[in-house]
Parts: C-alpha cells; sequence; structure tokens
C-alpha cells in the first residue's frame, strides 16, 4: 500500500488531510500519468456523493486535469458504482469518485477507476504518488492556450444508470413494500426512482441531504431507524445503503438485520438452483461469518476466502471467474452487472429473489445459521498501525486467545485500510465469552498504540 493509495483511493479528513492543494496534484499527476498510458488527451468522468467538501475537492482535482489538458465529464451527484459504469457507457479514460464512503461527513476520499470500471492497478498509482510525494510535478508540461481541459456537465447519468439497473432483474416488484434508507447520501436520487419503475411500493427515508448529514444515525451503518421503520409501516424489507451507494444491508419484515454474508448466501444458493454461479462458489473474506462457510458445505457451493477489502474480493474473482463476491459489510460485487460493489444493483438482485419464490426474507434467511460474533474497532494514529504485527504483547495476547478457541472460534485482529483504527474480531458460539476476549485484546491495544 502506498502512502497516499489507501485500499480504497485516497482519504482523509476534508481540508485537513486530504486538502485542495493535494486534489489538484492528485488531477494533474493522474491525468498526466493516464495521457502517457494512452498517448492522447484523456476524459475522466468525474462523480461525488453529498458530502459538503464534495464540491470543493471536485473544483480543486477538475483544475489539476485541465491544466495539463485532460477534459472532464461532471456527473454530479451519483452513487460511485454509477461512475463505474457510466465510465465504460459513456467511452471516457477513466472515472473518479470523490467519496469517504460509509464515514463520517468530515471525511472525504478520492478514487480513481479505470476505462474498463476497475479501480487502477498498484503500478499506476505508484506513478502518481511518485510524482506528487517526489516533487516531480514542477517537471511535467502544463497545458496552455487551446490545449487547456474542457468541463462539460453530462446531465443524463441518473438516468443512464438507473436504466441500466433495472435492466438487471427481469420481474417486476409490485406487491412489495419496501423501506429505503438513502443515508443522505449518494443514492437519494436514485433508489427510490429505479424501485418505483419496477412497482414497489416505498417507504423512503433520510434522501435530503445537506451537506453534512451524510451517514449520520442513519444508513447501512446505523441501521435503528429502519429497523424501526420496517416493523412500523409493515414492510417486507428494509432496504440501507452507505453514502456512496456501494454498500447495501437488509433488513426482514421482523425488524432483524440482514448483512452482506446473508445476502451473498441467499443469492448464491438461488444462482447455484438457475445453473448461474459461476464455478459453483462464492468469493468471501476472512472476516465473513463462518456460517457462510457452513451454508456452502450444506447447500454444495464453495466459499473461497481473501484478505479485506473488495479490491482483495474483486482480484479473486477476476482471477478465478466467481460471479459473486463481497463482504459481510454489504459491499457485494455482481461481476456480470458491475465492476465494483453495487448497492442498488444488490438490493435488485435480492428483492427478484423474494418476488419470484414468494418467501418473505426472514425464510430466505434460513438458507445460513449465523455465528455469533464480537468486533470493535479501536483508534490509533495511522502511523502507529504498522506496528501492530511487531508488538509482542498483542500478538502475544491474539495466540493466547486463539489458543483457547481451538475448535470452536477465531479470533481475527487487522489494521483497517480505511480508517485510523484496528479491528478485533473474536467469532464463537458463546457470546458472552468473545466478548470478554475482544474487550481484552481492544484495552491492550488501546493502552499499546493509541
Amino acid at each position: 500500500m502506498g502512502k497516499l493509495f489507501g485500499t480504497d483511493g485516497v482519504r482523509g479528513i476534508a481540508n485537513t488531510d486530504l486538502t485542495c492543494d493535494l486534489a489538484f496534484k492528485i488531477g494533474q499527476a493522474g491525468a498526466y500519468v493516464l495521457a502517457k498510458r494512452f498517448n492522447s488527451k484523456p476524459r475522466i468522468a468525474v462523480g461525488k456523493d453529498t458530502r459538503i467538501s464534495g464540491d470543493m475537492l471536485e473544483s480543486a482535482l477538475i483544475a489539476g486535469f485541465c491544466s495539463v489538458g485532460a477534459n472532464s465529464i461532471k456527473l454530479g451527484v451519483i452513487p460511485t458504482p454509477a461512475v463505474a459504469y457510466l465510465t465504460r457507457l459513456y467511452k471516457a479514460d477513466a472515472g473518479v469518485v470523490i467519496s469517504a464512503s460509509h464515514n463520517s461527513m468530515e471525511y472525504n476520499g478520492i478514487k480513481f477507476f479505470n476505462a474498463q470500471g476497475y479501480k487502477l492497478s498498484d503500478d499506476i498509482e505508484a506513478e502518481i504518488e511518485d510524482l506528487i510525494l517526489n516533487d516531480k510535478l514542477k517537471d511535467i508540461p502544463k497545458a496552455i492556450g487551446e490545449d487547456v481541459g474542457k468541463v462539460v456537465r453530462e446531465e443524463s447519468g441518473i438516468v443512464d444508470y438507473v436504466r441500466y439497473a433495472r435492466s438487471t432483474v427481469n420481474c417486476d416488484l409490485s406487491g412489495l413494500k419496501v423501506a429505503v434508507d438513502c443515508a443522505n447520501g449518494a443514492t437519494y436520487q436514485v433508489a427510490g426512482r429505479a424501485l418505483a419503475k419496477l412497482g414497489a411500493s416505498l417507504v423512503v427515508i433520510n434522501n435530503f441531504p445537506d451537506g453534512t448529514n451524510i451517514n449520520e444515525k442513519c444508513g447501512s451503518t446505523h441501521l435503528e431507524q429502519l429497523q424501526g421503520i420496517v416493523t412500523g409501516t409493515n414492510s417486507d424489507i428494509g432496504i440501507a445503503f452507505d453514502g456512496d451507494g456501494d454498500r447495501m444491508l437488509a433488513v426482514d419484515e421482523k425488524g432483524n438485520v440482514v448483512d452482506g454474508d446473508q445476502i451473498m448466501a441467499i443469492c448464491a444458493y438461488e444462482m447455484m438452483k438457475e445453473n448461474r454461479l459461476a464455478n459453483n462458489a462464492v468469493v468471501a473474506t476472512v472476516m465473513s461469518n463462518l456460517g457462510l462457510t457452513l451454508a456452502g458445505k450444506k447447500h454444495g457451493f464453495n466459499v473461497y476466502q481473501t484478505a479485506v477489502g473488495d479490491r482483495y474480493v474483486l482480484e479473486q474473482m477476476l482471477r478465478t471467474g466467481e460471479k459473486i463476491g463481497g463482504e459481510q459489510s454489504g459491499h457485494i460485487i455482481f461481476l456480470d452487472y458491475n465492476t465494483t460493489g453495487d448497492g442498488l444493483i444488490s438490493a435488485l438482485q435480492l428483492l427478484a429473489i423474494m418476488k419470484k419464490t414468494g418467501k418473505k426474507l426472514s425464510e430466505l434467511c434460513e438458507v445460513m445459521t449465523v455465528l455469533p460474533q464480537c468486533m470493535k474497532s479501536v483508534r490509533v494514529d495511522n502511523t502507529k498501525k504498522a506496528m501492530l504485527a511487531s508488538d509482542k504483547d498483542i500478538q502475544s495476547k491474539i495466540e493466547e486467545t486463539d489458543e483457547k478457541l481451538v475448535g470452536r472460534g477465531r479470533v481475527l485482529v487487522r489494521a483497517s485500510g480505511t480508517e485510523p483504527v484496528i479491528r478485533v474480531m473474536i467469532e464463537g458460539n458463546d457470546q458472552e465469552e468473545i466478548k470478554t476476549y475482544v474487550d481484552e485484546i481492544a484495552a491492550l491495544i488501546e493502552t499499546r498504540l493509541s
């Protein structure tokens, strides 16, 4: 992982870590590297979520593009997966999303897609970083006169994306009452429109973003409000997106949370029955619940595990040919339909299964038994996250706990690639026991590294 690019682009607190100056430099370096690769003037599609800092960073980033001669297509507020799709549809040379996903509003980020809608390769990111971190931007040629880049506003992006998302299911959703939480984020214009056009009856909440309320006690990271709405309105299902729309979690008709592992199990099982499950397998991460693997063994499909991060899930899928993969957080990739996690498409696949089978979501969830899990995030300075692996006291505590759970649980401690936190996750058959172990390890990490 580079010094600027994490597992999901460049992120930080806007105007502190991610400044306008840095955004401008990322624009210059990114456009210059792309121009060299294509040997032409690149066209770059740019989208953003609803954060108040989005306009500021968008202006700086696009100014960087234009200063080295690249043209920009402004998509406005639109989900991350829509940018991946529209980059391909509009035949742009790259796409960029300005978003910090599920993080709180003071954060923001910049993430690139290549012309095929996949994240940039490590070598391209490294070349961009080298130009910025080693002060080489002063040596690259700047555009002058008619060579300065142009900016166009694409007004049909939302319509084109909604039309495409709807095309991924071949049934209408009439008869289903769906509660939708847009997290005051990038799905606020697309989710309700897509579901309504497919005939669903809707109850939509948190669809009035003001720039500061994105993810604020709502969306896929705060499901309590949606749970109450589902049971209070007798909805068949609740759908919750995160701030940039690449994640989706659900709530069943009884108000129970349905996470990404369960959604993958439901979808994989149906795909298998329809002979659409490539390699008869799902790709998950080491953070996925053991119940997903057990469900696969019971019903006849395999579950392959990767390191944490949708980048690694996608790499495995592209390498070995699986068509569905994702994370417990609800970041699910349906590779037949998009090149990245897509909350709206994930929701539509789940709703289509409900409609086709006639089953309630709680019934569909019976395909998988969720084992108790406990997780805690410990905030640490980004510069200290790397010390996790070398701290003997912490590693000794982890090994000791692992030994206590042999045969009936597991311990996973890892540094986040997108936030200044270390996550402690323990899985087992006794909720109180694993909570105690999580608290002990988290307390030690806080003492040693915070």
